[in-house]
């Protein structure tokens, strides 16, 4: 009795295994690269301008970002508006006063719909823009270094310190960090 339990275990180990070495999760960065075969520079396009604008907007679209994945996945509810009959999360209370970026996401949208329609999903939009967002922030090398040099960066650093781990040296790094997390995705 025991043996042929321990066999069904088994088997059912061997199967269970043979179903992760051999499955693929059809995940990719160039997913859309033949129905939307623009999408890339459209959103980065964008999120340059966005980023030309006002600097912040690239946490902003990586704060969104989070705020839908948190919920109930990543499924872009946090941009929908309230109705008659529904109320969205735009306006929920943790998003109220403290998400910015709808504006960026609709004209990103808006672009990508007369480039594509009915093809990029909106979910998949504010993925994008919020890794290029990150991307955009985080390299001092672009041109859009000047977002680290503000009239208030010696204030930052200061009080920066406070709240980073001791491996953790500059805002660049925590940056770097979280491109790391998002390039698995």
């Amino acid at each position: 009795m025991v043996s042929l339990s321990r066999n069904l275990i088994l088997a059912f180990l061997c199967v269970l295994l043979g179903f992760v070495c051999f499955s693929n999760a059809q995940l990719s960065d160039n997913f859309y690269g033949t129905s939307c075969r623009n999408l890339q520079t459209i959103v980065r396009n964008a999120m340059i301008q966005a980023v030309k604008r006002e600097a912040r907007l690239g946490a902003s679209i990586l704060r969104l970002f989070f705020h839908d994945c948190f919920v109930n996945g990543c499924d872009a509810s946090i941009l929908l508006d309230d109705t008659s009959t529904f109320t969205g999360e735009k306006n929920a209370n943790p998003n109220r006063n403290s998400a910015r970026g709808y504006e960026v996401i609709d004209t990103i949208k808006a672009q990508v719909e007369s480039a594509c329609p009915n093809v990029v999903s909106c979910a998949d939009i504010l993925a994008l823009a919020a890794r290029q967002g990150t991307v955009l922030v985080s390299n001092p090398l672009s041109k859009f270094s000047f977002i680290y040099t503000t009239k208030y960066s010696s204030l930052c650093q200061h009080n920066l310190k406070i709240f980073m781990l001791p491996y953790l040296e500059t805002f660049n790094s925590t940056m770097f960090l979280v491109m790391n997390f998002f390039s698995f995705f």
